[in-house]
């Protein structure tokens, strides 16, 4: 069984097309920035069969015809591989395109047989710098880049995920390293430039959590599209989320 967060049933942002997005419950570290802080306990969600995923897309399977499919994010999805394992190959039997969303922390040959069922691994690369990463997310960046690293040797496709938050990840050199270390990476197909915001600040109030950065204002225009301008430096395609 699937331990589910909540579903999005004409998701747009997680992958190509129209997806069904299934959040899972459970996230094995604490980015600073997170606005889904409700997702993080492994405690909690709801349960779903595989059969009850594979009804919903059978619903949505008219919405397909652009490509569209099955993406699981969440919290951290690997940390429940072995159901999703499952899932995708059920999930691909039955003709679907899959996309996991995941921030890369588990390496471990379960987590590789399920990028092996991934038709589009969408990662989430903190920080290309340890040390910031760690200040980020209380965990390093190693499994990050070996996972990453092990996609790109797969031949199968990527897209990296980059949270710009003013002070934390817009340093610029850092930025260019992040750039000059996947450059030559000929499977990531785009770099998605996601400008931190503050829409979830409210849930760390309703679960009397602290919020650590509180008074961090969002990355402006300008802001933003200098961070383009040097990851277009790097990379085909560059998308501001």
């Amino acid at each position: 069984m699937l331990k589910v967060h909540s579903i999005e049933t004409f998701g747009t942002h997680e992958g190509p097309g129209i997806r069904l997005v299934i959040f899972m419950q459970g996230c094995n570290i604490n980015c600073l920035y997170c606005h889904n802080p409700d997702t993080k306990k492994i405690a909690g969600g709801k349960e779903m069969s595989v059969d009850e995923v594979l009804q919903l897309l059978d619903r949505q399977k008219p919405y397909f015809k652009d490509g569209g499919g099955l993406s699981v994010s969440g919290g951290e999805p690997t940390l429940q591989t072995g159901a999703l394992i499952e899932l995708f190959r059920e999930v691909k039997k039955a003709g679907y395109h899959t996309a996991l969303d995941t921030n890369g922390v588990i390496a471990s040959k379960e987590v590789e047989e399920l990028y092996g069922l991934t038709d589009l691994l969408l990662l989430d690369v903190k920080h290309i710098d340890d040390s910031w990463h760690k200040k980020i997310t209380g965990t390093g960046n190693a499994s990050v880049l070996k996972m990453a690293e092990y996609r790109e040797k797969s031949g199968k496709p990527m897209w990296l995920r980059y949270v710009l938050v003013p002070g934390y990840t817009d340093q610029e050199e850092h930025l260019h390293a992040f750039g000059r270390h996947f450059a030559s990476y000929q499977q990531i197909e785009r770099v998605e430039i996601l400008p931190y915001h503050t829409f979830g600040v409210y849930k760390y109030d309703a679960m009397q959590e602290p919020y650590y950065l509180d008074g961090v204002k969002s990355p402006g225009v300008e802001e933003v599209e200098a961070v383009r301008s040097i990851f277009k430096q790097y990379f085909k395609e560059v998308i501001i989320r």
